[in-house]
């Protein structure tokens, strides 16, 4: 019997082969041809059957990944994948949704970007499971394009329950926010989530609510910044605490703040940029008022804090106890900020037309009109390149990555 088995394997031999050519008259990808060639052998009649349900399950396989791959823009492995858990014959259904979306404003690029991210919607029922979703974001004032950018952005929704989860979230958030129109501007800014934690976010709120936190400054963070409420409660409430026995005070916007950076921050993140600050000579005090004056600045990275302060130390010469003093330094943007400005100070430094002592507060922490005023416009005549070269610098601060490359001289 197992000779025979054997004999019967290497008997049939199965060829495939694709044809590129697309049909004229459609719009659609054509089919790949697909042929199956067999060498004659015993038990015909076994073998016709397993090959037309071989054809059959090849041909819809092939028109599958060729539609997937043609319309939508999924890459080969995408479309092999994708094609284990959808298939088709024809695109009459695929075009049906795709028809549906575009009926309804989203354009090309949206419509392919939902339908890589979630391709099982091309065998679904638009009207019964988008329409609906769909039609509760338009009665809550969002126009066409809006709904499209919320759906585009965020392709789970369409896979959410209307009742069980869009609309009581919803609810929720205009219950809490009073207000219809501000719910809907929520969802819009962030529609994940709709999908992410919804319901860990009213626990969260609450737990502000206890710690003494006004409900504008929580307003704020829900509008603004509501990441930091995802997360759970027990883990939550830690950071609050935390935060507390920091000596942030609830009642004040700069505990939201501080909460906004320990909440996202693991606790060898925050370590390390402690031992940061330390590295240049800084005490745990001047730290913790660092923190406690600008909670913000211990959100950018380790590597940019060290950035600044070498920036600072070493090509400014300023002592690291200057700058613990005026901690607003620290958290200015190195290529945005304080290179641009330093290059026109180096200038009139280097033509004698200011003093080696001039006020870090008015280079760096003045508005930008104030600084053009005071240290560009003011030497028109005695340095007429300031101007061009602070807003070179300023315009390609995205391009310059290391701060070793910055020729400083070349203004003068």
């Amino acid at each position: 019997m197992r000779m025979m088995v054997g004999f019967l394997r290497k008997a049939l031999v199965i060829q495939v082969r694709f044809s590129p050519s697309v049909s004229a008259s459609s719009s659609s990808s054509t089919p790949p041809h697909i042929q199956i060639q067999t060498l004659p052998f015993l038990f015909h009649q076994h073998l016709y059957a397993f090959s037309s349900s071989s054809s059959s399950s090849s041909e819809a396989h092939s028109f599958t990944v060729s539609h997937l791959i043609n319309s939508y823009g999924f890459s080969h492995k995408q479309a092999l994948s994708a094609s284990k858990c959808i298939s088709f014959k024809n695109p009459e259904k695929p075009n049906l949704v795709y028809t549906f979306f575009y009926s309804h404003g989203f354009s090309e690029s949206q419509i392919s970007k939902i339908i890589r991210s979630k391709p099982r919607l091309l065998l679904s029922n638009p009207l019964k499971c988008l329409l609906p979703k769909l039609q509760f974001f338009y009665s809550k004032g969002a126009s066409k394009p809006e709904v499209a950018k919320i759906v585009a952005t965020c392709p789970t929704i369409t896979k959410k329950s209307l009742e069980n989860q869009i609309i009581p979230y919803f609810n929720f958030l205009e219950g809490f926010f009073e207000s219809e129109q501000m719910a809907m501007a929520c969802v819009k800014r962030f529609p994940r989530d709709l999908v992410d934690y919804p319901h860990c976010v009213e626990s969260n709120i609450k737990a502000l609510q206890e710690f003494g936190v006004p409900k504008s400054n929580i307003v704020t963070l829900l509008s603004m910044e509501p990441m930091t409420l995802m997360a759970t409660q027990n883990h939550f409430r830690k950071v609050l605490e935390e935060v507390k026995e920091m000596g942030f005070d609830p009642s004040k916007k700069a505990f939201t703040t501080a909460v906004q950076g320990m909440r996202g921050m693991s606790k060898s993140t925050w370590e390390g940029k402690i031992d940061a600050f330390k590295s240049w000579g800084w005490s745990e005090e001047d730290i913790r008022l660092l923190f406690l004056k600008l909670p913000w600045t211990m959100m950018r990275s380790k590597d940019k804090i060290m950035a600044t302060m070498d920036f600072f130390v070493n090509k400014m010469g300023m002592k690291p106890s200057i700058i613990a003093h005026r901690p607003m330094l620290v958290s200015l943007s190195l290529e945005k900020r304080i290179i641009p400005r330093y290059s026109v100070v180096h200038v009139l430094l280097s033509k004698g037309l200011i003093k080696e002592d001039f006020s870090l507060r008015a280079v760096f922490e003045s508005r930008e009109k104030v600084f053009l005023h005071k240290f560009v416009n003011a030497y028109k005549e005695e340095a007429p390149q300031l101007l061009n070269l602070y807003q070179e610098m300023v315009n390609h601060a995205s391009a310059r990555s290391h701060i070793g490359s910055i020729d400083l001289d070349s203004g003068r």
